[in-house]
């Protein structure tokens, strides 16, 4: 198999599957983003390897000069800093230009944060979409507008404050999770509506950051909570704690089901 996709841990090292252990005890060569990195999981492992830098600023350069290399027969392992290369990282580049040239591609599986993010969150689904990193401002909350299933999205932990915040102002009541740290030792996973997320992420926490954002509430869901409310104040309950109990209940903001239920 000359040139291996090899998905590494998104954080423990322990998460790193046995075939990919001996892939990179195989390899000529292994492409990592940053050699300090890759080099702290081989010496986890024990396994004592050639690294090469590839990243955004030189895969180019690398790729035509390990093309050849890779028509000839070496065999090249290709990481990442965390999970799969070329979602989101460098690596679609030499992937391409192998598979054009003919040349074997093997992936090999393990450890993601869209997944591992996607199940911690509750929100998961029969189907969710993913986003890679987030633009900047509200063109993504536009965008998401009538999605019926969560979508799963990368952010730093610089921007998370204003992601949140511009989310707040979009649609305050719709279900989040800020999953920070996964599988490391002070993993984190915060769920809530968009406004109390905001409120609790005013300042940039530490940590690589992934986004889960629920679905997107139909007209039907709305319909639905505000026949609850109306069934509870025809049974005796005031309507403002009518109205709070059922947003609680659905994440429907409470002052719509107040004034929809007049």
């Amino acid at each position: 198999m000359p040139l291996s996709v090899c998905a590494t841990p998104i954080g423990n090292l322990d998460d790193v599957t046995l075939r990919v252990l001996a892939e990179l005890r195989e390899a000529d060569v292994v492409l990592c983003e940053d050699t300090r990195h890759t080099r702290t999981l081989l010496g986890r492992h024990g396994i004592d390897a050639r690294v090469l830098s590839y990243h955004e600023h030189n895969e180019a350069a690398r790729t035509a000069e390990l093309l050849p290399r890779l028509e000839a027969g070496e065999r090249v392992a290709l990481v990442s800093d965390a999970g799969m290369p070329g979602i989101s990282d460098p690596g679609a580049r030499i992937v391409r230009a192998a598979l054009d040239a003919g040349v074997q591609v093997t992936v090999l599986p393990g450890p993601s944060a869209v997944e591992t993010a996607l199940l911690a969150s509750g929100l998961v689904g029969e189907r969710y979409q993913f986003l890679g990193f987030l633009p900047r401002g509200a063109k993504a909350w536009a965008e998401l507008v009538g999605v019926p299933w969560p979508s799963v999205a990368f952010e730093s932990p610089q921007r998370l404050p204003a992601t949140l915040r511009s989310l707040a102002d979009f649609d305050p009541a719709r279900e989040v999770a800020v999953c920070r740290e996964l599988t490391k030792r002070f993993e984190e996973v915060a769920r809530g509506t968009a406004g109390e997320l905001a409120a609790r992420f005013a300042e940039p926490p530490k940590g690589e950051i992934t986004l889960v954002v629920g679905p997107s509430r139909t007209e039907a869901d709305d319909g639905d909570a505000l026949a609850a409310v109306a069934e509870l104040v025809d049974a005796g309950v005031p309507r403002r704690l009518a109205a709070d109990v059922v947003a609680r209940l659905t994440g429907v903001a409470r002052n719509r089901l107040y004034r929809g239920s007049l």
